[in-house]
């Protein structure tokens, strides 16, 4: 072998070895942000990182766009009601956890909207503003509310007119600067019972909600419906049994990057005094997930 060809070869290898090495420290980089936690693939991961659940009483959390900030709950144990948190990355490791005033925020892709509860509220100069109402429309919202780019809020509620006990779910848009009366979703969408979570992507080109059908693997199970291009929406499609188990999944979300897809999984426990209580544990899982889906309509 001349000179030449073993220049090229070397020059091979060691391009090989430093693209193996940016991969490598790319993927601990990521890991790193979700506390260490093992990237999952598309069999969904029970997401419980030690330094925001050393005692196993994590209950769930979302993080800011940018990565910095990860608002999360405890309960149960020697958390008799349901804590809060924040915990912020800082100096290329995260820090100390501290108490929050602030429950079950979602963000804007921009990190310049925080949606809590049927308000909002816009970053500032100094933080963020007064809490606003996004319009009565948001008055009938149960649980489970999401927004896409476009500024639409999908949501669930429970109201005078629904089945008693099934819920729906219901959109309003932006139009001329206000939002529009509330649509109620064809029974396409609307066809189970404990109808709750809507979770819209971004571009509103699919839903994923949680509900209790005949079809289902038992308690609620995850669904999701793709837009087509006439704007319609395909007929519910169960997410499947790597997703769904004889147990209560709900609750989905999705990471602003789009990679990860998260949802609770869990049951009702009975307690001493005859009472039910639910416990779940929050798992992620590959959001190419929903892109198999779709490829298969």
């Amino acid at each position: 072998m001349n000179r030449t060809c073993i220049s090229i070869v070397l020059l091979f290898f060691t391009i090989t070895l430093s693209g193996n090495s940016y991969s490598k420290d790319k993927y601990q980089a990521e890991e790193n942000r979700y506390f260490g936690e093992k990237i999952p693939d598309l069999t969904p991961k029970l997401f419980d990182p030690k330094i925001v659940s050393p005692e196993g009483r994590f209950d769930g959390g979302v993080f800011t766009p940018d990565m910095k900030e990860f608002y999360f709950t405890r309960k149960h144990g020697k958390y008799k009601k349901r804590a809060f948190f924040v915990i912020r990355y800082e100096n290329n490791t995260w820090g100390q956890e501290s108490e929050t005033d602030i429950r079950w925020p979602q963000f804007s892709a921009d990190g310049n909207v925080m949606y809590i509860g049927k308000e909002y509220r816009e970053r500032t100069e100094t933080g963020w503003s007064e809490p606003k109402s996004p319009g009565e429309f948001i008055n009938d919202m149960a649980h489970g509310r999401s927004v896409s780019s476009k500024g639409t809020y999908y949501y669930s509620v429970s109201k005078k007119g629904d089945t008693p006990g099934n819920g729906a779910i219901y959109y309003s848009r932006v139009i001329d600067g206000k939002y529009e009366n509330p649509v109620k979703m064809n029974l396409d969408i609307d066809s189970g019972k404990y109808i709750g979570g809507s979770l819209i992507a971004p571009d509103e080109s699919y839903l994923i909600w949680y509900m209790d059908r005949e079809d289902g693997h038992g308690q609620s199970d995850m669904y999701i419906s793709f837009k087509q291009k006439d704007g319609s929406w395909i007929p519910a499609i169960n997410m499947g049994p790597q997703i769904n188990t004889d147990m209560q999944e709900s609750a989905p979300q999705l990471t602003h990057d789009g990679k990860y897809l998260f949802f609770t999984r869990g049951d009702w426990k009975v307690k001493e005094d005859g009472s039910r209580n639910y416990v779940g544990k929050r798992y992620w899982v590959d959001a190419k997930v929903i892109e198999n889906l779709r490829s298969k309509q």
